[in-house]
């Protein structure tokens, strides 16, 4: 009972750390101008990012290291660290846009100014990584968060025409008023968004903080098959109602509180209530991952101890590095640049640095000397190296369309 109770928890835990404010906001904009013409690209990431992150799960309960570690040690300094200054850089920059969607949402919910509760966001993240226990930290943030399903529920509350929504999936086109390369923008930002660089090192490392071994990996597989792909329907939804109200009145969503109305319109008041708390737990908890995440990949690089299984004082260095990336992501917003453009740049970027993320997972997890009997399979190892081109592609057209495109406007 133990067991399949963590299991839950577990899966609870990743439907509520998938959606951050990247999907929220990127699958909002696509929905409101593209209606569902590129659920696809959602289909895509989420396949992707179960793929890398069961890797990386097993490659952290095999090997009793985390993936960055091996990395290193694995590509040698040089090529890791490559891997660490893109990796640090974009989870940087993910880390202000999600701090940024905490201070949003807390606007929304008091009508307060969003730089005054910047600072209050940001002390309360770094509160919680300091002080909570790591398995208490995970499952709070990621159950609270799955009050976002209220984005499904209100799908179905507004009436849609189902037709018109199933022909938009299934038979994609770029609509008339959009152009192809603006298309192409969003759906390698739905991509970036869905397999942002942050969520697999995150994993890894808390397999390091919940001391998963290999009798893990089947409670590590099912968390990943389950959750990440139950996130992704939510996405979905979140686009399904930018589709149904904004789509047909060509009103292309630009704020925090256009993405929650359709919610409103469904459900009151109440409604509204509950997709406020759900988004503010849903960014507090990826604010909590990318602050992590920050420390993590500096720590495991140059061989600093770290971890929340350390007392602060046992891992100074580890927390002193998610200090200053807090810091910094604070003097960022604090120059009133929109948290909701950080947010657009930043899945864009992911994208960029996605082949320097991946592709020492896919190396690192075939590797017997690491992994002995636990290597890839060769299904596995097909559907990786196609993910790799796709992943390729996707880095080399990023910042192209973002240019052609004027970022998607």
């Amino acid at each position: 009972m133990k067991r399949l109770l963590g299991v839950a928890l577990g899966i609870l835990t990743a439907i509520g750390g998938f959606l951050d404010i990247g999907d929220l906001v990127t699958n909002a904009v696509v929905g409101s101008r593209f209606g569902l013409t590129l659920a696809w690209a959602v289909l895509v990431g989420v396949v992707g990012i179960c793929l890398f992150a069961q890797m990386s799960g097993r490659v952290a309960a095999v090997s009793g290291r985390a993936t960055f570690e091996i990395i290193r040690e694995r590509l040698g300094p040089r090529t890791a660290g490559a891997n660490l200054v893109a990796s640090f850089l974009i989870n940087l920059l993910t880390l202000t846009a999600e701090v940024g969607g905490i201070a949003l949402a807390l606007q929304l919910a008091s009508s307060v100014e969003p730089r005054l509760w910047i600072p209050v966001a940001a002390l309360a993240v770094w509160l919680v990584i300091w002080r909570a226990k790591f398995k208490i930290m995970e499952n709070v943030t990621g159950l609270v968060g799955l009050s976002l399903v209220v984005f499904a529920v209100a799908v179905f509350q507004l009436g849609p025409d189902w037709s018109a929504l199933a022909e938009q999936a299934l038979s994609p086109t770029v609509p008339a008023q959009e152009g192809a390369a603006s298309y192409w923008y969003y759906a390698i930002a739905l991509f970036g968004a869905a397999m942002t660089p942050y969520e697999v090192f995150f994993f890894s490392s808390g397999a390091r903080e919940e001391r998963w071994t290999a009798k893990d990996i089947a409670e590590s597989r099912l968390n990943v098959m389950v959750g990440f792909p139950f996130g992704g329907v939510l996405s979905v939804a979140i686009a399904a109602c930018g589709a149904i109200v904004f789509l047909p009145q060509a009103i292309e969503v630009s704020s925090l509180s256009q993405i929650v109305l359709p919610v409103a319109l469904a459900g009151g008041k109440l409604a509204l209530a509950v997709v406020i708390v759900g988004i503010v737990a849903a960014t507090f908890g990826a604010a909590l991952e990318t602050g992590l995440s920050s420390g993590y990949t500096l720590a495991q690089y140059f061989g600093w101890s770290w971890g929340k299984f350390r007392r602060p004082a046992q891992a100074a260095r580890f927390h002193l590095s998610m200090i200053i990336a807090m810091l910094v992501a604070v003097a960022v917003l604090m120059t009133s640049v929109d948290p909701i453009r950080v947010t657009e740049f930043s899945v864009v970027f992911s994208a960029v640095a996605l082949p320097l993320t991946y592709l020492p997972i896919l190396l690192v997890a075939n590797d017997p000397e690491y992994m002995g009997e636990h290597v890839n399979g060769r299904a596995t190892n097909a559907l990786g190296l196609v993910y790799l081109v796709v992943i390729v592609v996707a880095s080399v057209a990023a910042i192209p369309l973002m240019i052609v495109t004027g970022a998607g406007s």
